[in-house]
């Protein structure tokens, strides 16, 4: 089934050092929970944000968004495929490439 949007979606993200949940509210809000943070974020933080997010082809998304932390995040969500790849820039500036999985939770 394909959708037009990330809204009123769920989606577990493992990307090797760091794994979340993403509850996406609409295509402008996202409420992430980290699963496994990998030293880079506590385990269980949970945090919502203003989210761009555009349609690239069916089932495959650009989504943006920055953190409280100052941390910027961009991922290609490739849902029709199962894969996502991140790009965060961390609030230090140190640049992190971050390659996963990516799976439906509804």
């Amino acid at each position: 089934m394909s959708h037009e949007s990330m809204a009123n979606r769920n989606f577990f993200a493992d990307l090797g050092q760091l794994s979340l949940k993403m509850r996406f509210e609409s295509d402008q809000r996202m409420t992430f929970t980290v699963v496994d943070g990998g030293g880079l974020v506590p385990d269980g933080h949970t945090e919502t944000v203003a989210v761009t997010s555009q349609e690239i082809r069916p089932e495959v998304f650009l989504t943006s968004w920055k953190e409280e932390s100052g941390a910027a995040i961009t991922h290609l969500e490739d849902v029709e495929r199962g894969r996502v790849y991140s790009r965060i820039t961390l609030p230090d500036g140190t640049p992190l490439a971050l390659t996963g999985t990516i799976k439906p939770l509804d």
